[in-house]
Order: structure tokens, then sequence, then C-alpha cells
């Protein structure tokens, strides 16, 4: 099976790009996911097999249940360490943008510094319109997720010999979270023959999911039964669903980063549903509510997410946030669906 992403031309660009730098920064954006940390472990290990000095850093704190990815521990929070950050960016001869497209996804302070540098860049991702002033730009929006791109760039850069175990492990399972288990964005059969060959790598893909999402606390459990039970609103006639998890919410069930992730897709277990929304309201700044939407089949819930959350994404799964207060946002949640009545 063919799963080369770049021509010929392409591929010799790559090489020679490489070739060219030694030090290498690797980025991602605000609240990285699987797919942000997956993708730039696995990309940045590749990196140091050829020899390069590579820095891998995250704009802020990332979910609890995705610290044990391998490598995960030696990341550099720009938010909590930004005077070496920003060292570490000026001094890269070349910065891997992953798994974002635009610098705003990096915070306003990162993407300043990310501005301000004068290195070459080159972006791998799978976002729609990519708005980064790139010497090389990987931007795929058909493929799952940024892991399979990072998958496919080494295989066909002849690096998929030397693939270790743990850079498997990070491919799997960024590529799983980024389709929900492979559950969206996850038809084509190549995804299951990169699948195939990250098992033969020895991972153990249900230890995988396991560590992923199966190590959530009893808080979590009790706030998942909390939103199903008392916040949930149903659009009847409507295959609509939204729900709201306000800052005093997020304290009584002692709230951490992640504690939210997946709950979002729970309604669609609902027959027939169409589309859920989800907003949460900024547990620390005042007036921010961050959405995210999740569909099936043919509705573009990425086209609401532009339209009415200053988002975007993919057709089944996207985000964005809203500049005010949790009631407003569920007027505008309420005209969003009205508004794509005909589609649901």
């Amino acid at each position: 099976m063919n799963i080369n992403i770049l021509n010929d031309n392409e591929v010799a660009q790559m090489r020679d790009l490489i070739s060219s730098v030694n030090n290498i920064a690797l980025c991602c954006h605000m609240n990285a996911d699987g797919d942000a940390l997956g993708s730039m472990q696995a990309w940045g290990a590749y990196l140091r097999q050829q020899g390069k000095n590579v820095t891998i850093i995250a704009p802020d704190m990332f979910p609890d249940f995705l610290q044990w990815l391998p490598g995960n521990q030696n990341i550099i929070r720009f938010d909590k360490k930004p005077d070496i950050a920003k060292a570490r960016l000026k001094e890269a001869d070349l910065i891997c943008c992953l798994d974002f497209n635009t610098p705003s996804r990096t915070g306003a302070e990162m993407e300043a510094t990310l501005n301000a540098c004068g290195a070459k860049k080159l972006l791998i991702d799978h976002h729609l319109e990519p708005k980064i002033d790139s010497v090389m730009q990987v931007s795929r929006p058909e493929m799952s997720s940024t892991a399979e791109i990072v998958f496919r760039l080494i295989w066909q850069l002849g690096g998929y010999e030397t693939m270790t175990k743990e850079m498997a492990v990070n491919i799997y399972a960024g590529m799983m979270t980024d389709t929900g288990g492979f559950t969206y964005n996850s038809t084509i059969p190549e995804i299951y023959f990169i699948i195939s060959q990250l098992l033969a790598k020895g991972i153990d893909k249900d230890k995988i999911y396991r560590n992923i999402y199966h190590v959530f606390s009893i808080d979590r459990l009790r706030l998942t039964g909390y939103v199903l039970y008392q916040k949930l609103r149903v659009q009847t006639p409507l295959r609509a669903s939204y729900y709201t998890i306000s800052k005093e919410e997020q304290k009584r069930f002692h709230f951490i980063k992640g504690d939210a992730e997946g709950l979002v897709n729970m309604p669609l277990q609902i027959k027939g549903q169409r589309l859920s929304i989800s907003l949460r309201e900024d547990s620390e700044r005042p007036n921010i509510v961050w959405v995210s939407l999740r569909s099936v089949d043919d509705f573009p819930c990425n086209k609401m997410a532009a339209e009415f959350f200053n988002g975007g994404g993919h057709k089944n799964a996207s985000g964005g946030k809203l500049f005010c207060s949790l009631q407003e946002a569920e007027i505008v949640t309420r005209k969003a669906i009205q508004a794509y009545a005909e589609m649901l």
C-alpha cells in the first residue's frame, strides 16, 4: 500500500531542510491534546535519530492523562519557563509547528515570540487554511491526525526501520485520540495499514487505550453523571443537544484539565442524535466559554464553529470559544442550532 505523502521534489526539499539545520524546536497549540503531543514526540525522536539537537515546547499545561506518553517529562512549558522557552526558540535554526494552523493558537506571548524568531519554519498539520509563514508546509486536512502525517513522513524518509516502540506509541496515541478511538475521520484503508505497522513495533494498543481513557478520578465519573442527568439539554425535535459546565461546578467536582475529555461525545449515543455541543466556562478568566462540537455523518460542525463560536476544525470534531457569560453562550448555542435546523 502506498502511503507516501510527498512528491519527489518535496522529499528532496525535506531532506535538504533537515540536513541544513542543527538546533530544532518543536511546538504545538495551547491545551495540547494527544495528537499534538504524540506527533511532536515522534517527530522529535526521528530528528534526534538524524543527529539533531531537539527541544519540545508546549504553550501551557496539558491533561494529566497524557503525562505518561514517552518523552513528555522533558517538555518545556512556555507558561512555566518562558525565559528558557524563548531562549530555545531564539537559538533554533528550524521551528517545526505541529498540529496548529495559525500562530495565535499558541497564545499571545508565545505567538509574539514565534513571530519574532528568525528561524525557518516547517508546518506539519491537518487543519484547514494554514496561516504560518513557513519554508515548507505539509498540510493535509483530509488526514485523520497530525500523528498520521508524521508516520507517513517518517516512512517516506526511510525512518520506519529505526522507529522505536516509544515513537510508535506516541503516533498511535495521537491517531487514536484525534479520531475518538477511530470512530470518526478514520475511514480510509491507509489508516489501518499504518496501525498494522505500529503494532509490528510491539505497541500494546489496549494498554494505550486504558492509559488514556480509563484513568479518570471518581470526581470525573460523578461529573459525568451530573452533566448527563441535570445539565444535558436535548433540543427536541431537532437532533442536537448541548450542556454547560460552570466554574462553580468545576470547583464542586475538583475539576482538573482533561476531566471534560470525551464528555461531548456521549450525547451522540442517543438514537438519531447528529450534533453535541459542550460549553465550559473558563475557571480563571471571566467571560470566556470554551466550546466543543461533535457530529456524525455529514453534519458540518466545523462550519457552525466558524460561524457562531470563533473557531473551526474538522467536519465531525471542532472547537471554539465565546467571550461572554455562560448564560449568553447558551443563547448563542440555541441560535446556532436553529440556524442549522434543516440539517438536523
